[in-house]
Formats: C-alpha cells, structure tokens, sequence
C-alpha cells in the first residue's frame, strides 16, 4: 500500500461527530483546502444544535449527511469524536461505507476494550483504524491538541495527520496502551472539576470560599484558583453530559484493572447531575452567547445554591 501523502487540497475528510470538537476539526482541516463532511447524530432531529450545526457548515463550506455511512464512502480519513456511549455505533455505521485502506481515527474518550470492539468493525471492512487519545482540552490547542496514536496502523497515519495540522505522537502498536492513558489521567482531571464544583460550593453556602482559596493557593501556589475554578464551572456546565459519558468509560477502565471506581462514579454523578440542571436551565438558556460562561465561579455556584434551595415537589 501506498504511503505518499496526497496534497491537502485534493483529500477527503469526514467527520463523525459535529460537536464542538467536530466544528474546530472543520474549521482548520478546511483551512488546508481539504473537501470536509459531516454528520452529527442530532442533525436527525429539529433542535438548537442542529440549527448551530447547519449555521456553522454553510458558513465554512462543509458538507452535512445523512449518515456516518455517506460520510464514510468518499472520505481518505474519517475521524469519529462523538460522546462515549456512541463510539461502537459511530464505528459500526462508518465502517459500513469505507473505501478499503481508508484511515478511521477514533478520538473518543472511551475504554479501551471500546476502542478494541471499534477496531474489529473498522477492520471487518477493510478500513485501518487510529486508536486516538486526546490528551487535553481542544478549544485552546484546535487541531495541534496533543494527540497519542494507537494500533498497527499508527505509524502510517501520522504523515497524513502532521500535514493536515494534528499533532500526533505513536503512543503503542497495540491496541487499548493509549485509551487507558487518557482514561486513568481522566480520574484526576475530570474528578478535579466535579470536586472543585462541590468544594466550592458548599464553601459559598457556609461564606467559607475565601478562606478555602486562601488554603488551596498556600498548598497548591502554582495554580491560579479563581481562574481554574471559573473554568471548571464553564466547562461542566456547557458539557457536562459529554463528560459524565466519559467518566463512566473511565470507571470501566478502572473496574476492568481490578479495582472498585468509587471516584469515578462519583465524578460521572455530578456530571450528571451538572448536565441535568443545564437542561433545566439553572445556568440560563443553551445557545445564548453568555451560556456557561461567566468569569466568576460564584455566579454559577450560587445559581446551584438558589436551585438547592427550591422546596421540593412531593
């Protein structure tokens, strides 16, 4: 097979989600020149997203589909980043419309006995796939996010990857090294936002928050709490459903080695819980420009506080 690297501007790219990962990938890799397409599971129903989804592929010229199936069919690389409980179904149906020799990379944040289930449909149709690992938040990185590379074929997609502007690292040859190393780094990351969300909280409810601060910065100085906590606030709330999939990926991750979850279960609950009180518009109305994006913590935490105080219907 071939390793020459076709010029940008004459690939095909498909993208198997078209969240706010998917939407980045889009901007950049068409950039490049490449002919980019896409489909999002939501784009079958009338909703916010789906609107934002179609909003953003008129205005940089990507291609929607109606299934993973068709974006597949064209594509010289499809790269699937949908939510974690997604990732098989997103690898059987891409699966089913590739070209053989076609790239799949998988940057879903998902187990890796997932990852390896994905990996036997990819091959079952004679595609190769990329076991992906995402190894920290996309918007600030776009594209250059640094990105571990998984699988036999690995080494050979790299090349094709570096000049549409990833910056990958082969992590392993085999299957399931790389997705184990974002899952175990997602316990502390992932668990850190939810304890932050509760510390903090029932902080401001006692009129504590500052002496907790003080406390953190004289243990932990090299971190600028305020900044870091606003963030997590912002993070979790705009995408805490995404996040609690993840997490319980995670806690299989963990169970799978022999141990109990408990932190991670615990995280994956208030995700959750975060995401279920997003829906219900504590933090105000998804899609407005605002959403999940105040400076200060304590706006959103006392939004909790004033939830949490509601009398309970019986």
């Amino acid at each position: 097979m071939s390793t020459a690297v076709p010029q940008s501007q004459s690939l095909r790219i498909g993208l198997v989600g078209y969240g706010e990962v998917g939407r980045i990938l889009a901007e950049d890799l068409r950039a490049t020149g490449a002919t980019v397409s896409a489909y999002d599971l939501k784009l079958e129903s009338p909703s916010t997203d789906a609107d934002t989804m179609r909003e953003h592929a008129v205005e940089f010229g990507v291609e929607l589909t109606s299934s993973a199936t068709m974006v597949a069919t064209p594509a010289d690389l499809v790269v699937i980043a949908v939510t974690a409980s997604q990732t098989l179904d997103a690898a059987r149906s891409t699966a089913a419309g590739l070209k053989p020799g076609t790239f799949v990379l998988d940057i879903n944040s998902a187990s890796p006995k997932a990852k390896r289930e994905a990996a036997d449909a990819v091959h079952a149709h004679g595609g190769r796939y990329v076991e992906g690992a995402v190894m920290t938040s996309v918007p600030p990185y776009r594209i250059r996010v640094p990105l571990l590379l998984g699988g036999p074929h690995a080494q050979a997609a790299e090349p094709l990857l570096k000049q549409l502007g990833f910056t990958p690292t082969v992590g392993s040859a085999g299957f399931g090294i790389v997705s184990a190393t974002k899952m175990c780094r997602s316990v502390m990351i992932k668990g850190l936002e939810a304890m932050v969300i509760e510390s903090l909280t029932a902080a401001r409810h006692y009129g504590v928050e500052d002496a907790v601060l003080a406390s953190l910065k004289e243990t932990f100085p090299g971190i600028d709490w305020e900044k870091q906590a606003a963030y997590f606030f912002q993070r979790v709330i705009q995408h805490g459903r995404r996040r609690s999939e993840e997490v319980r990926e995670v806690a299989e991750t963990v169970r799978d080695a022999g141990l109990t979850p408990w932190s991670a279960e615990g995280t994956a609950e208030r995700q959750a819980w975060m995401a279920d009180l997003a829906e219900d518009g504590v933090f105000g109305q998804r899609g407005d420009a605002d959403f999940g994006r105040s400076p200060d913590w304590r706006t959103e935490a006392d939004r909790l506080l004033a939830q949490l105080a509601k009398p309970k219907l019986s």
